[in-house]
């Protein structure tokens, strides 16, 4: 891998863009979200955390046409909101987080349909896997098929004990069509992908957490929001760092982990580069001094 390669690819985090019509901010502070909508935005801690809320009740948040374009247009905003640390993405609807792709919606497609919709919905989850910001998806309810495939295209995932995950698919005589048979099995390793893909296995948050496939698994409260709670903690944990450092971290991880050690190795030495010149740089450097809090601004 070319040093000129690795800058190109650096670079392309940075990339500038007429200002994007920023979505209605709707703050847990100030007004409450329209719990009507099947997909809202809300944001926290004074818009540092984004929270992407599913919201289908009558179909356990399945992916539709509409919720997918919904989902596509809000990452394309928060992609180049510079006041944002971290994005959770949720769901409104109890016990449930997504059943996968809409399967009454999908039975009415004709079969040269199937084909560009599967498509559009794994672009979409690589477009949340290449947020350049740390994203975290709480699974308070059930997880399956593309749900969790959404799940995967996040950096951390949380689950409450009880929640119900699995990749589905060869149940229906189909495989995992959203990156699941790639973004599993670089989570919990081959053999155990393809264990729970031959399967079509369900599994809980216990064990989902024995074998690595999420982060933390908690148990539920009365509110049925707990892991989504341990999202806002572990959110507002990162909020405070210094956000070109995050979004380097975050690049140096995903790529490194895709090549060999020597490249990853010189990904990294490119990476740190980018930290060096910034204004954040040294203001963590004059609060260490001064033995004050850090304030990052972003550049």
């Amino acid at each position: 891998m070319s040093t000129k390669f690795l800058g190109l690819v650096v670079r392309n985090v940075f990339k500038s863009q007429e200002q994007c019509q920023r979505l209605t901010r709707v703050g847990f502070c100030t007004k409450t979200s329209d719990t009507s909508e099947e997909f809202s935005v809300q944001y926290l801690e004074d818009g540092a955390i984004a929270v992407f809320n599913l919201n289908r009740p009558a179909a356990r948040n399945a992916i539709s046409k509409s919720l997918m374009t919904k989902l596509r247009d809000a990452l394309h905003t928060v992609r180049f909101d510079n006041n944002l640390r971290a994005l959770i993405i949720r769901s409104l609807v109890p016990g449930a987080f997504c059943a996968g792709a809409d399967l009454k919606e999908r039975a009415t497609m004709k079969p040269q349909e199937v084909g560009p919709f599967v498509a559009s919905l794994r672009g979409s989850l690589s477009d949340i896997a290449n947020l350049p910001i740390p994203t975290i998806v709480a699974l308070d309810g059930t997880a399956v098929g593309g749900g969790l495939e959404m799940a995967l295209a996040c950096d951390i995932r949380i689950a409450a004990e009880t929640t119900k995950m699995g990749l589905v698919e060869t149940k229906l005589a189909i495989i995992p069509g959203g990156g699941g048979t790639q973004r599993l099995t670089r989570v919990v390793g081959p053999s155990l992908a393809k264990e729970l893909i031959f399967t079509g296995r369900i599994i809980d948050g216990i064990q989902a957490k024995e074998i690595g496939l999420v982060n933390h698994a908690v148990p539920q409260n009365d509110s049925n929001d707990a892991a989504f709670q341990r999202s806002v903690e572990l959110a507002k944990e990162i909020a405070p760092q210094g956000p070109i450092a995050l979004k380097m971290a975050k690049l140096a991880i995903n790529q490194g982990n895709e090549v060999d050690l020597e490249s990853a190795l010189k990904f990294e030495e490119t990476c740190y580069a980018q930290t060096i010149p910034t204004k954040d740089r040294m203001e963590g450097l004059m609060a260490f001094k001064e033995k004050r809090p850090p304030v990052y601004k972003g550049h």
